[in-house]
Parts: structure tokens; sequence; C-alpha cells
């Protein structure tokens, strides 16, 4: 039995109701936990990117990223945004620390740019950006919030990206460069670390769709980006683990449930292997060495990685928690065509279904965030689980006083916060919860179209920021532990 089968049939054995340190006794507890209320100790957190929010795209030494050059291409953003201004949090950081004040959150999930520290991606260390870092963490600890920052948020240096990108095996090893200098200089003031954010939509979205930077349409090198990734992970973990073995590491992953188009056996095939390569591909390959079974053709896997030996040993890492990011629901469908994967004829999509919808055109689908918690418990084991995102477009504007009601976000928060609670208390160990996001921002190939802010920013006028109705329901939520 190898080390995969032997996790995952070791949770079945045991259950999947247990915490670390928790007691059975605790378990009943939680058991009986009334549904939107959570454990004591629970934190209450908000999330943005580096490159969402920052601004200051050329300023104190920062690099070129493939971003900065994503969005100069036509037709790639609407509306032609770029975020070289943003939400121009970079000098404005302190008012965002405020507004987290404001909303009684005490974690803080932010990234931190790649190109700020190494403006090339390799070399030389640009004093200032982790200088502003430091400050930014020093602002964060003097408000008595926990510093919960993602070291890579899909920024990559264009220096790195014109050297092949997340398909060239190298990069794997200019990343763990990378994270020896920030946790040198930031490993004193932060204890826990998330290595990637959503490995599986940026290599995805980069690579094989070509939506995202650097607008690649290759599947095949879609796949050895996601090999290279892995690599990361396990070099990532363990430069940081060098540093201080007493740090926390994780890394933050999107799932969402996959349901089959029809009841057809091919759909349901197809279903199965998509639901790996979305929701497995990258968790159960990190925390166990080996790639899941069902998804590529056994004979084919290694030329298509790009497999070496002893790739095994490399990617392998012993992650203290996991990030979950949740928002929506995927329905897959067989077809005759290839989607240019071997062996993958399929084609998967969000915006189906008899469900209500974002303003994103995301289905609503609450019951499916309490479902995946249970199916990765399967994967994650005992880790703690921190819900690293989990939000919803609305795009209202202020009203003729000035203030942002948005009633449909409050209420997507109560669904979704009421079947994590209901998933809590039924033993999976999940320990904080970052809405997205803080404020409004750019929201990469929709630029500034779509708004998932608890606080609302007025791009147009000096980036004024104004806390929604949604936001001060959610500060209720965080100061009594509670659904309101």
């Amino acid at each position: 039995m190898n080390r995969r089968d032997m996790l995952i049939s070791g949770l079945a054995a045991a259950g999947t109701s247990l915490l670390p340190g928790n007691s059975n006794a605790t378990a009943k507890q939680n058991k009986m936990t009334q549904v939107g209320v959570f454990p004591p100790g629970f934190l209450w957190g908000a999330a943005t990117s580096a490159y969402q929010i920052e601004g200051a795209y050329r300023e104190d030494g920062k690099g070129e990223s493939n971003w900065d050059r994503f969005v100069l291409a036509p037709g790639k953003i609407k509306n032609g945004n770029t975020a070289n201004v943003a939400c121009d949090s970079y000098h404005r950081y302190r008012e965002d620390i405020a507004l987290l004040k404001a909303l009684n959150l005490k974690s803080y999930r932010f990234s931190i740019a790649w190109t700020r520290i190494q403006p090339t991606g390799i070399g030389a260390v640009n004093q200032k950006g982790l200088d502003y870092y430091k400050r930014l963490t020093d602002a964060i600890l003097e408000a008595g919030i926990r510093p919960f920052p993602t070291l890579y948020h899909w920024d990559l240096p264009q220096e790195l990206e014109d050297r092949g990108g997340w398909p060239n095996r190298d990069t794997a090893y200019r990343y763990a460069e990378y994270v020896d200098i920030v946790l040198k200089a930031l490993g004193d003031r932060i204890n826990n670390w998330s290595l990637f954010n959503e490995s599986k939509a940026f290599t995805q979205l980069s690579y094989w769709l070509g939506v995202f930077a650097p607008g690649r349409k290759d599947p095949l090198a879609f796949l050895k980006a996601t090999h290279t990734v892995n690599l990361a992970h396990g070099l990532g973990f363990r430069a940081i683990k060098a540093v201080n073995p007493k740090i926390n590491v994780g890394s933050v992953f999107d799932v969402s449930p996959h349901v089959p188009a029809t009841d057809s056996d091919a759909d349901k095939a197809a279903t199965s292997a998509m639901e790996k390569l979305s929701n497995t591909w990258f968790a159960e390959s990190i925390l166990t060495g080996e790639y899941p079974d069902g998804v590529l053709p056994p004979d084919q896997q290694a030329a298509l990685l790009g497999f070496q030996t002893g790739d095994d040993k490399i990617m392998h890492a012993d992650l203290d928690f996991v990030g979950l990011n949740y928002y929506s629901l995927t329905r897959v469908t067989a077809t005759k065509e290839s989607n240019g994967i071997p062996g993958m004829h399929l084609k998967a999509d969000w915006a189906v279904g008899p469900y209500e919808k974002t303003d994103s055109d995301w289905v609503i689908y609450p019951q499916g965030f309490y479902d995946i918690l249970k199916r990765m418990q399967l994967i994650t084991g005992h880790r703690p689980i921190e819900i690293a995102e989990n939000g919803a477009a609305y795009n209202n504007q202020p009203d003729a006083s000035g203030q942002i009601h948005d009633p449909k976000r409050i209420e997507y928060l109560r669904s979704h916060l009421n079947a994590l609670s209901r998933a809590i208390a039924d033993g999976v160990p999940v320990r904080a919860y970052h809405c997205w996001s803080l404020m409004d921002n750019f929201e990469w190939a929709e630029g500034y179209s779509q708004r998932f802010g608890l606080t609302y920013v007025d791009f147009e006028n000096n980036q004024k920021r104004t806390i929604k109705e949604s936001g001060y329901w959610y500060a209720k939520v965080a100061k009594e532990n509670k659904v309101i």
C-alpha cells in the first residue's frame, strides 16, 4: 500500500471527526454545536493580494511582473484596466489596517510581491521591498491582528516568465531562493505562512486556457507547470523550516464540488477525472509525494509532467495546516473532442444549473461548502484548515447618502457561514475564516468591474474607502463569534 492509500484508508477507518488534540468528548460536544455558532478562539479575517491592491507598480525598485506585462495587451483586461494604482495600498496600508480593526477582525491574509523582493526573480535583493513588508507586518501586529501572508499570489517576475515561467522546472528553485530571502527578513515577526494561492487556478488559467498572465494556451505546458509548482511547494517548505523549524507552513488550494452534467457513465467518469485534477492534484500530491490515479495515462504521466527520479521526495511536504478557498459549483460534461490533456475528453463550467448567481455569474451553492470540506478532509486529515477565501461579487453603488447597501452579499455570507459551522460541528478542523475581500480591488481579467469587497473603493476618487452594509454585518459576526 502506498503513502496515499495509507493516508486515505487510515482516515476512513478512523472517521473524519478528528481535531488536533481533541478528545472524543470534545468531538461529541462539537456535534451538538448550534448552526451558525463557532468554537471559542475561532479566527475571523479578511483577505487581499499584493497585485490586486498595492499599486505603486514601479516604485521603490519593484520589478516588472507577468501581470504588469499582461495588462498592457489589448483585449486581455475588461475596460483596459490596469493595476498600476489599484487601491494604492502600498501608501495607504495603515488605512486598510484601520478597516480591519473597525471590522473586529483578528487575521489579515495578504500576499507578498516577489518583484518587490527580487525585481527580476533572480539575484539581488531589493531592500526597499523588504522594508515595506516589515512596516506592513509591524503595523498589523501593533493593531493586535495576526499577519497571515501568502508568498505567491500569481505575480511572477517577468524575467522568469521570459525563461519559460512555471512550465520551466528551474522556476521552482528560483522560488525557493525567494522564500529563503523573505523568511530570513520576516520570519521573526510572522509564525504562519502560506506557500501558494490557488495552484490549480493560476496554472490552468495561465497556461491552459490563456485568460490569465501570460496568456498561453498550451495544455502540455500546463501539465509541466503543475509539476513545477508541486516541486516548489516541497522546496519552499524546506526553505522555511531551515530558517526556523517552528514556523507553521501551509498552502492555499481552491476547491469546488464537481457534479456530472447527466447520469451517464461517461459524464460520471469525466467528473471523477476532473475532480481529481482540480481538487486533489496539488494537495494530495504534496502531502503524499504521489499523484492521484485516474487523471493521466499511467504510461505517459512522467513524460507529460517532466517527472524525474526523486521528484516524489522533493515535492512531498508535511504541511502544518491547509488553506482552502471555496466559491462555487462545477459541472462536468464528457466530450468526443479532446481538451488537449491526454486521456481527458471533457469540459467543465461554473455557470451552470437552476441556481441563483452572483453578479460575476457564479452559481451560489452553500451546501457545496460543507460537501467540499468533508471531501478535502479525506486528503488533509488532522491538519488545521483555514478558509483563506470565500465571498461574492455584488456591484452595488453608493446611494444618495453615500451608503452601500448590499443585502445579497449578507445573505451569501450568512448561508455559507452556516454551512461552515455545520462542517465544524461534524468534525472538520477549521480554525479560521477569511472573507474575500477586505475591499474592492483589481479582479484580474475582470479589471474593476466586479466588486467583492466588504469595503467600497472609489477608484475614480482617490481610492476612498467606505465600509459597506455587509462589512458592518460581518463585523458583528466577528465580534459575537456567531452568524446573526
